[in-house]
């Protein structure tokens, strides 16, 4: 039996899956801090595609790198070597370790931020060794959307379609150090998995002392300490890392989204004696590092630093903060740098969002309480007023309470 034909900005959808609801835009081209439609209608972007393109779109020095590598080698597979990889994984290094020293760990370059906590749920379990494979993680958390990483993501609502999920995990409270402890008591745990500030839970905060007291239960324990900073990593919160704010050292990182810019490229760091569990065969991935990926995420990656990024978050966060505090309507911000969260009244944030991008403005509601906005790491100081400015309007709009 046929469908009923989907088209959303004159694009015929119907050779799609139905994995994602029906657009209500349909975006054809990005410049900076902004996108326009099919109708050539032009968007302030407050989301970066879900905190992806933190250089903006289309960022000349990004634009050109991939441009070069694509007219000179695509791809060689992981049964031969390339220049570029190597270059980015001690970069990443340095940056894991603030930016100045090498932090003396090793990256594993994949496609994805699943796929990179994918690869740091097998290490900790090879790591771990015969009757050491759990993965705490918290509830709420999102780590991914493969059977492995969709059940360390601590939401049984996504678990249900999928059951029986695989088995391994333990999930605890965010932020209760208490029963962190209880889980990792327990000699199967390999790993504790955390996000140091969650984002598709609603840019959620733990307590000031929370990453501190993780770090401490993991060493009593004798537990690696798996920091997901898919979201959070690569400056947008006022760090090169997030758990930097934190003053502690993980064993394991993952991160993606920012890595490329757009291109898809994740990568997980681990603590040398830690990646040494992992030996040839063990791991791998077809596209993982190939040139045009790694030549994105150098560029991207070059411009952050040239740009210092987690600087330039700090300052316009705080100007966006500070603006969104004087809007009727906003009851809160919650998060750091350029990940926030606007608190409004309970079921108003979709249609909070639904005026603001009638308006001109893209974010999201991850909760029906909190609208998400993550700019680029390079908006302006005018495009984070014409931002606040919007929000006000659709805030004003959706007839949101005061």
């Amino acid at each position: 039996m046929s469908e009923a034909v989907t088209v959303t900005g004159g694009v015929d959808r119907s050779a799609l899956m139905h994995t994602y609801a029906d657009p209500p835009v349909t975006f054809v081209r990005g410049e900076g801090s902004w996108l326009w439609d099919t109708d050539g209608r032009r968007y302030l972007d407050f989301l970066s595609g879900l905190a992806v393109t933190s250089l903006g779109h289309a960022h000349p020095a990004v634009t050109r790198a991939v441009a070069e590598q694509a007219a000179t080698l695509v791809h060689v597979s992981n049964l031969f070597g390339n220049v570029v990889a190597p270059e980015v994984a001690s970069t990443i290094d340095r940056l894991v370790g603030g930016g100045r020293v090498r932090a003396g760990g090793q990256v594993f370059f994949a496609n994805s931020g699943a796929e990179a906590n994918e690869c740091a749920i097998k290490l900790a379990r090879k790591w771990g060794g015969p009757g050491r494979h759990v993965v705490v993680s918290t509830w709420e958390a999102f780590h991914g959307r493969t059977l492995a990483t969709l059940h360390a993501t601590g939401q049984r609502a996504k678990h249900a379609p999928f059951a029986p999920m695989p088995e391994g995990f333990v999930h605890v409270p965010y932020d209760d150090l208490e029963a962190l402890d209880r889980a990792a008591a327990d000699g199967a745990v390999a790993a504790v998995l955390v996000e140091p500030l969650q984002g598709e839970a609603g840019v959620v905060e733990p307590s000031s002392d929370y990453l501190r007291g993780l770090r401490g239960i993991c060493d009593d324990r004798g537990v690696l300490l798996v920091a997901d900073e898919i979201q959070t990593g690569l400056g947008r919160t006022g760090s090169w890392f997030c758990f930097q704010q934190s003053g502690i050292e993980p064993d394991v990182v993952t991160m993606a989204k920012a890595l490329g810019n757009g291109m898809p490229i994740g990568a997980c760091w681990a603590r040398a004696e830690v990646a040494a569990a992992f030996g040839p065969g063990d791991h791998a991935t077809t596209f993982g590092g190939q040139p045009l990926a790694a030549s994105a995420a150098r560029a991207t990656l070059a411009v952050m630093e040239a740009e210092d990024v987690p600087g330039r978050a700090g300052r316009a966060g705080a100007r966006l903060r500070a603006g969104l505090g004087a809007v009727a309507g906003v009851r809160g911000v919650r998060g750091r740098g350029l990940l926030l969260g606007v608190e409004v009244a309970e079921g108003t944030s979709p249609a909070v969002v639904a005026e603001a991008l009638a308006l001109g403005l893209v974010a999201n509601a991850p909760r029906p309480d909190t609208v998400r906005l993550a700019p680029s790491l390079l908006v302006t100081e005018e495009e984070v007023d014409e931002g606040v400015a919007i929000l006000a309007a659709a805030l004003d709009r959706a007839g949101v309470p005061g």
